[in-house]
């Protein structure tokens, strides 16, 4: 069940024994694809490093995880379908050429990628993704670089925000990257969130 504004989220615990440490998203990403694609259940993943830690709190402490003072999350997973193929991600999908001109499109399930601040009421564990289209002009991104690290970079009237459980988007060829890597280029996504489907333990 998904977080409820003003209710705990999560609980004291360890690993468990077939959980898997991971140091990164895209690390974490291979996991739940693998899984996915075979039918077997996503083990629990300890997480140590990557925009989906930070945006939980997590410290980075592998003793924590296998401890008992560790905390374990309900996580919400993305999941895409690239032109037909279908694909997830952790922490966040983006669309673009380059970040400083042309249209970049992001869905995002943790708040930050790398420093950047990108999505401050973004939650992953509230079965919605922050969805932004933006197609500024490069002297306002440059502008709105400076906001990134804090999130002061919203609102602008040339980024559309949107909360969403599922969207389909159009993308004209450009770039598909997940968690960081990748993927290729694609014309149609159609995405959706996951909710509950993963624990992690920071």
């Amino acid at each position: 069940m998904t977080i409820e504004k003003g209710q705990p989220w999560g609980s004291p615990g360890a690993l468990p024994t077939h959980g898997v440490v991971v140091r990164s998203d895209s690390e974490a990403r291979a996991i739940v694809e693998r899984a996915r694609r075979a039918g077997t259940p996503v083990p629990a993943l300890g997480l140590l490093g990557g925009d989906l830690c930070r945006t939980v709190g997590g410290a980075g402490d592998e003793t924590r995880l296998h401890s008992g003072e560790g905390t374990r999350l309900p996580v919400d997973i993305g999941a895409v379908l690239i032109d037909g193929r279908l694909h997830w991600f952790v922490a966040h999908l983006v669309v673009r050429k380059r970040w400083w001109r042309g249209r970049v499109f992001a869905a995002m399930n943790a708040e930050y990628i790398g420093h950047w601040d990108v999505a401050p009421r973004s939650h992953p564990n509230d079965g919605l993704l922050d969805t932004f289209d933006v197609t500024m002009s490069t002297g306002d991104r440059w502008k709105a670089r400076g906001r990134l690290p804090t999130g002061t970079h919203l609102p602008h009237p040339q980024i559309k925000e949107r909360r969403v459980s599922a969207i389909q988007v159009d993308v004209d060829g450009l770039d598909v990257w997940l968690d960081g890597e990748r993927v290729g280029p694609a014309h149609s996504l159609s995405i959706r969130i996951e909710p509950d489907a993963l624990t992690c333990v920071v």
